[in-house]
């Protein structure tokens, strides 16, 4: 390029972003999941657009496992998966970080027996027939269920499932119960019984949580639109933790979730109270030691397992706060 071309080319391109504010233009994938989250209101009425100045292609995953997949091969920037399959992801060296804590999951993770299913207590596990969508926070929440009552995972046949899949096999009857999040998990409570939930196993020393990540390349080039899609996220959670229920009660907001997820309308009151959401100094806390803790366990006792290979001496290089610090 001409040298001056070049630089009325720099001199342009400060000028436009300036005139945009911090985020610059860009184009990127995002990965999204069926779990009813209070963002998806501010997904569906575009201000992740607005804010990034970017145009963003969302695309929607039914699992964690396909989530890692798709960053992998980096046809996705940034996504939302579950901690264990954040776990599987580091251990496995991926270019990626952490940027927020998407949710604490409560009651909206479930392990749930089908009525009829001869399965009163956990010990009748032993023989059945349990589906979870393999290397999601459900899979290693079952797991940690069957450990913590003394189960060999071994005698319980545990089938890989999506969610969606999950509800057309549990009305067929082809499976005896299911550890999932909703919409699969509020049609399995319809006609089954919880035996624990991921709040509980949370409480015993085995917490899950949701995360938005970002794959490392992405985030050195565009750390501004990193920020500014935290920023959408955390003020959608401030407007959602403000009144609960008047958000609730708000016929729209529930109809985009609807919209976006698949979720009913009667199902996604019940997700959102069954999770928390971080405010931003939180976030700030929870996204250092905290998580780089829950990591090394949830990847050690994926180890265990056997559905992970190696554990990592350290996690912290996959976790940082330093996009939510730089918001304005």
């Amino acid at each position: 390029m001409h040298p001056v071309r070049k630089l009325f080319s720099i001199s342009l391109a400060l000028v436009l972003g300036s005139a945009y504010g911090a985020a610059t233009a860009a184009e990127f994938t995002v990965a999204y999941q069926t779990i009813p989250v209070p963002s998806q209101v501010a997904q569906a009425d575009g201000l992740y657009e607005q804010a990034t100045q970017s145009k963003i292609d969302w695309r929607k995953f039914d699992a964690g496992a396909e989530v890692i997949n798709a960053v992998a091969s980096g046809d996705v920037q940034i996504a939302y998966l579950g901690s264990s399959p954040l776990a599987a992801a580091a251990s496995r060296r991926l270019p990626i970080e952490t940027f927020l804590i998407a949710a604490e999951l409560g009651t909206s993770e479930e392990l749930v027996a089908r009525d009829g299913a001869g399965i009163s207590t956990p010990q009748d596990l032993v023989g059945k027939k349990v589906a979870t969508p393999f290397v999601s926070t459900s899979h290693y929440s079952l797991l940690a269920a069957l450990k913590h009552w003394q189960i060999d995972p071994k005698s319980v046949e545990i089938v890989n499932l999506t969610p969606p899949n999950i509800i057309a096999a549990w009305t067929r009857g082809d499976i005896d119960a299911t550890y999932t999040w909703d919409p699969a998990l509020s049609r399995a409570k319809a006609s089954g019984k919880v035996l624990i939930s991921s709040g509980d196993l949370a409480k015993l020393g085995a917490p899950t949580f949701d995360v938005w990540l970002v794959r490392s390349d992405f985030a050195q080039q565009h750390p501004e639109i990193v920020s500014a899609f935290a920023k959408v996220t955390l003020d959608s959670y401030a407007d959602y933790q403000k009144d609960p229920q008047a958000w609730l009660a708000n016929k729209d907001n529930i109809d985009k979730l609807v919209r976006i997820t698949g979720a009913s309308a009667e199902e996604i009151p019940n997700v959102l109270k069954g999770s928390g959401y971080l405010a931003a100094a939180q976030q700030i806390e929870a996204l250092g030691a905290p998580t780089v803790a829950a990591l090394a366990d949830t990847s050690a006792f994926l180890k265990e397992q056997g559905r992970i290979d190696d554990v990592l001496p350290d996690y912290a290089a996959y976790t940082t706060p330093r996009y939510v610090q730089a918001i304005k």
